[in-house]
C-alpha cells in the first residue's frame, strides 16, 4: 500500500526535539505519574503484566462512557491513541472508490489514509471570512447519495475553531437526508474557551456519528497513547474485526492511568485550562501588537493558525526561524495552508519566543 507522506509529523520528527522553542506542540504540559496518583504506587505494582481486556477494561469503558450522554461500553473500543482509532475507522468503514469528503484544514491521516484505501476524497477548504466555520450551504453542494463518510474535527486543530452545537446539528441534518456517515476527531473536545468546555459529541446525536477521543490534549497524557471510538454497536464491532490485526490490547498499565485520570479529571481540567487560558492570554496579547500577522481568535483546543504577511514560502521561512533563533513553528504548507502558521498557545516559553519571532518577521 502507497501512502503520501505525512508532512505535519516529519517536519515535526525533524525539528520539534532540539528546538530552543518548541511551538509545533499541541499538548498541555504532560503530567507525571507523581502528578497524576501520588498515592497508589503498591497498588500499581502489583498489576499482573498480562494483555489485559482487549479492547478496553470495563473501567476504562465507564469512565469514558461518562463522557457522552448516549452512550454505553456496547458503543466503545479503545485504541492506540485517537491516530490509531481513526485509521480503524477507515479501514472498517471504507472501500475502494469510495467518497470521502474531508474538511481541510484537519490531521493529514483524515485524507491521505482514505486516498490510500483508493476512496475517491473530495476536499472541503474551511474559510478564513467564515471564522474557520463549515458553510452549510457549500455543505449541501459538495454532499451527496454518493458520499459515504464526512469527517470533521472539533475543535479544530490548526485553527483553534469550534463548531457551535447549533452548527453541529445543521451538518447532521446534511449527513442523516444523504445516509452518510460522520467522522468526528473530538481529540480535543473539553477545551472550549467559551461556555461549555464540551460541545456535543456527534456520536450522541447522529446515528451514524462516529466520535474519537484521546487521553493526549484534553486530560495530558500523550505518553500513554489511549484513544477510543465510540459509535453504533455494529460499527465498533466491525472495527474491533480489524483490530485484531493490529492492536490486540493497549498496554494494561496505559488502560489503568488513563482510567484513573478520567475518573480524576476534575483537577485535571482546573489545572489544563490555567495553563490553556494564560497562552491564550499570551497569544492574544502578542496578536494585538504584532502587525506583520493576522489570526481569527481560537475558541477551543491548543492551537492557532496565524497568516503572516511575508512574501516567503512557509516552509522556508520555518527553516530559517529555525537556523536562526532555534524556534520551531509549524508551515502551512504542510497542512495544504500556505502562507500559513500553526503555533502552539501551551507551548513552554511562549512569550519569548514570540518575542524572538517578532524581530524575526521584521528581518525575513
Amino acid at each position: 500500500m502507497k501512502i503520501a507522506p505525512f508532512k505535519v509529523e516529519e517536519f515535526m520528527n525533524k525539528y520539534e526535539a532540539n528546538a530552543v522553542f518548541d511551538l509545533t506542540t499541541t499538548c498541555i504540559k504532560p503530567l507525571t505519574i507523581n502528578e497524576l496518583c501520588p498515592n497508589i504506587k503498591q497498588e500499581v505494582f502489583n498489576i499482573p503484566l498480562g494483555y489485559g481486556d482487549i479492547t478496553g477494561s470495563e473501567n476504562l469503558k465507564k469512565e469514558i462512557s461518562s463522557l457522552y450522554t448516549n452512550q454505553d461500553l456496547r458503543n466503545i473500543t479503545v485504541t492506540h491513541g485517537a491516530i490509531g482509532a481513526n485509521q480503524l475507522v477507515f479501514n472498517a468503514l471504507l472501500e475502494k472508490d469510495d467518497e470521502v469528503v474531508c474538511i481541510v484544514p484537519v490531521y493529514q491521516q483524515h485524507y491521505s489514509i482514505p486516498e490510500s484505501i483508493g476512496a475517491r476524497v473530495r476536499l472541503y477548504f474551511l474559510k478564513e471570512e467564515n471564522n474557520w466555520l463549515p458553510d452549510i450551504d457549500d455543505l449541501k453542494k459538495i454532499i451527496s447519495s454518493k458520499t459515504k463518510l464526512l469527517c470533521i474535527n472539533t475543535p479544530n486543530n490548526p485553527t483553534g475553531a469550534v463548531i457551535p452545537n447549533w452548527l453541529l446539528e445543521e451538518i447532521v441534518k446534511i449527513a442523516q437526508y444523504n445516509n452518510v456517515w460522520i467522522l468526528s476527531d473530538e481529540v480535543y473536545r473539553g477545551l472550549n474557551l467559551i461556555g461549555n468546555p464540551y460541545s456535543l459529541s456527534v456520536a450522541d446525536i447522529y446515528d451514524k456519528g462516529i466520535s474519537v477521543g484521546s487521553m493526549s490534549k484534553t486530560y495530558s497524557l500523550p505518553g500513554l497513547r489511549v484513544g477510543w471510538i465510540c459509535a453504533r454497536e455494529d460499527l465498533i464491532n466491525e472495527v474491533n474485526h480489524h483490530r485484531q490485526y493490529n492492536t490486540i490490547s493497549i498496554s494494561i498499565l496505559d488502560d489503568y492511568f488513563a482510567a484513573y485520570a478520567l475518573k480524576n479529571r476534575g483537577w485535571i481540567s482546573e489545572r489544563n485550562f490555567s495553563i490553556l487560558k494564560n497562552g491564550h492570554d499570551i497569544f492574544t496579547d502578542w496578536l494585538s501588537q504584532e502587525e506583520l500577522v493576522s489570526c481569527i481568535i481560537p475558541t477551543g483546543g491548543t492551537t492557532a493558525l496565524i497568516k503572516y504577511h511575508k512574501k516567503i514560502p512557509s516552509l522556508e521561512l520555518c527553516k530559517k526561524l529555525y537556523n536562526i533563533a532555534q524556534i520551531a513553528i509549524l508551515p502551512g504548507e504542510t497542512m495544504e495552508m500556505e502562507g500559513f502558521l500553526r503555533i502552539g498557545l501551551c507551548a513552554n516559553n511562549l512569550k519569548p519566543a514570540l518575542s524572538l519571532f517578532s524581530e524575526f518577521l521584521k528581518r525575513v
